[in-house]
């Protein structure tokens, strides 16, 4: 006698994607609970086991503009545009901060997740956004800051500027989280073989900050060529219109916006197309 067998119903199909663009926003839905997982764990861990826990959130940017302040401000006498050293600092380091922090965070997400991408399947392109939405609630902690040294110095008859494109904010800050995880899409695809660029991309954050007006005005810049060769930096446009409409100084360009925006969308779909291409395969290599 043939026993014949129905088909098996399965309710998740797990199968590979032809597709380099693809991203499946409704598999991203259904493990929206792993995300915030995830970043809880990332917000929670990053100063566990540490005498003073989250004010290091508080106490770094502190201590980074002290030393800014002393050094740049206080010996090299660097200008601000006319703006209270501290803000001009802080509001730097700030933003910085995170396009750094983020960058560096996804350009790791397949080597220091191999662990669990090979125990369990979740949709890869979560650890990208982990690595953004945790450092953004650590730019939260230190906008707040800015936001009480601001209000201080209002209080105490400094004017300060504050324009009506404070409104692109928020958009200011969404662009520079696509551009670091396009950056570091890229090099998280290329990692997964060749390790040592883990290294080299520490040493081109560690310079980058100089070619970007963190620490001195673009205005400062009087070079024309030298003037032109850093706003090509897609950070700098961004950089320079969070200060104007914070702090009245800087210099606000459409044009050059619209080129950090297209350098953006660019650098995205070539990181996730490296991106989805290696998550394929990473596993035999990492």
């Amino acid at each position: 006698m043939i026993m014949q067998q129905d088909d098996q119903h399965w309710d998740l199909q797990i199968t590979p994607r032809d597709k380099l663009l693809t991203i499946d926003w409704q598999e991203l839905w259904r493990y929206r609970d792993m995300f915030l997982l995830f970043v809880d764990r990332n917000f929670r861990t990053a100063y566990k086991q540490t005498i003073l826990g989250p004010l290091w959130f508080i106490i770094t940017p502190v201590l980074s503009v002290i030393v800014y302040v002393t050094v740049f401000g206080g010996i090299a006498n660097i200008p601000t545009d006319g703006v209270p050293p501290i803000l001009f600092y802080l509001l730097g380091i700030s933003v910085w901060g995170y396009f750094s922090s983020c960058l560096s965070a996804t350009s790791n997400s397949f080597v220091t997740n191999a662990a669990i991408f090979g125990k369990v399947y979740f949709p890869r392109i979560i650890m990208p956004l982990v690595a953004v939405t945790t450092n953004l609630l650590s730019f939260a902690i230190q906008l707040a800051i800015f936001a009480a040294f601001y209000i201080y110095y209002v209080a105490t008859g400094t004017e300060l500027v504050i324009h009506w494109q404070i409104v692109l904010f928020p958009v200011l800050i969404l662009l520079l989280a696509f551009m670091s995880v396009g950056f570091g899409m890229i090099f998280s695809s290329m990692t997964t073989k060749y390790r040592d660029l883990q290294i080299m991309l520490a040493k081109i954050i560690s310079l980058w900050v100089y070619i970007t007006p963190v620490i001195y005005p673009l205005s400062m810049v009087t070079n024309p060529k030298l003037h032109l060769a850093m706003s090509l930096n897609p950070v700098t446009p961004v950089m320079e219109a969070i200060k104007y409409s914070l702090l009245g100084q800087g210099q606000f360009s459409w044009l050059w916006l619209a080129y950090s925006t297209l350098f953006t969308l660019v650098l995205l779909i070539l990181g996730l197309m490296m991106f989805n291409k290696v998550q394929k395969s990473f596993m035999d290599t990492v």
